[in-house]
């Protein structure tokens, strides 16, 4: 029987793409380089903000312009990180359900830990007890590190998990840990990108996903 489920944050619970690129671009003008569109930062995210900034600078730029970059994205992301930001529809509901079912529930995201943090306190704390952010000096997904680190606060054993994100990462995340996953559609990445993962399982909508897991809590994966 699961005991405890562990959320991606991107693309899984929140929408956060757009204030995503509003802050790549800012941060992007601000060192004269070209804005980036949509659907190009949709595809740099998944790695944390620092991979995020290293794929958006134009090809060949140096460190020490990457750099700034990055500390220029990271405060205007402190300041508008929510200006657009929305959980997806039944999120929620999903997570009040589960919270009541008896499930432990956690966020391991490669989002740095202050923005984790903030997002996750205000939109998710009733329900949510443990958040793990990037911080310096523990890998960042899909090194299990931050998996660990939840189960270990939550006093929960990787076989009696499950790892819940959109993206390639979260899937290879999920099994250098030892837990099972389970992929969503409504995410940052298409059903071809997480079936090439190896994931098994994917759900198309909250409502689903919230069946599923449900259905773990009593019968086991």
């Amino acid at each position: 029987m699961k005991q405890a489920v562990v959320f991606d944050l991107d693309g899984t619970l929140l929408n956060t793409l757009d204030d995503l690129c509003d802050s790549m671009n800012f941060a992007l003008a601000a060192l004269d380089f070209p804005a980036r569109t949509l659907e190009e930062v949709r595809r740099f995210v998944g790695n944390g903000i620092r991979k995020l900034v290293e794929r958006a600078v134009p090809s060949g730029t140096d460190a020490q312009k990457t750099q700034a970059c990055y500390e220029v994205f990271c405060e205007h992301y402190k300041h508008n990180m929510a200006n657009k930001t929305a959980e997806y529809s039944g999120v929620s509901d999903m997570l009040c359900a589960l919270y009541d079912a008896g499930y432990q529930l956690a966020i391991v995201t490669n989002k740095a830990d202050f923005a984790a943090q903030a997002l996750c306190g205000s939109m998710f704390g009733r329900y949510v007890k443990t958040v793990v952010g990037s911080v310096e000096g523990r890998p960042n997904k899909p090194a299990p590190d931050g998996v660990f680190y939840a189960l270990d606060k939550m006093g929960v054993r990787p076989e009696d998990a499950v790892f819940v994100g959109d993206s390639e990462v979260d899937i290879a995340t999920a099994h250098n840990a030892g837990v099972d996953a389970i992929g969503v559609l409504w995410g940052f990445r298409d059903e071809r990108q997480l079936r090439e993962a190896g994931v098994e399982r994917l759900a198309h909508s909250p409502r689903e996903l919230k069946k599923m897991l449900l259905d773990l809590k009593n019968c086991g994966m």
